[in-house]
């Protein structure tokens, strides 16, 4: 079992960076693909980012390419989300996830969720 707790959101201008934090609880977190997804009103929720178990590999939205970028750290057991370059259409709830298998982009493929954080980017 692996509780998630994602923290960092918050409001920003237009141009601005924020960096989202997970931590997870349990002692396998090292043994799961950790992803982003965010979910803005009245859309569905879309994938973000994801990084494997060793952080080895990882892959991203094609929105979101060369202005995020998503790491861990497996002493701390979390996952970081650096955002730069932000534009409104980043405003939504980001969402951390354990997968246990490899890279997967939709949302059923993940295993654990957290409750999500806001970010909201203003114009």
């Amino acid at each position: 079992q692996v509780q998630l707790v994602e923290s960092g959101g918050g409001l920003v201008q237009a141009g601005g960076s924020l960096r989202l934090s997970c931590a997870a609880s349990g002692r396998t977190f090292s043994r799961y693909t950790m992803g982003w997804f965010r979910q803005a009103p009245g859309k569905e929720r879309e994938f973000v980012a994801a990084i494997i178990w060793s952080g080895a590999s990882y892959h991203y939205a094609d929105s979101v390419k060369g202005r995020f970028t998503v790491s861990r750290d497996n002493a701390k057991n979390t996952v970081y989300l650096q955002m730069t370059s932000l534009k409104p259409e980043d405003t939504g709830v980001y969402y951390c996830a354990a997968d246990s298998g490899w890279v997967h982009t939709t949302p059923g493929s993940y295993d654990y969720w957290g409750q999500g954080t806001q970010v909201t980017v203003s114009t």
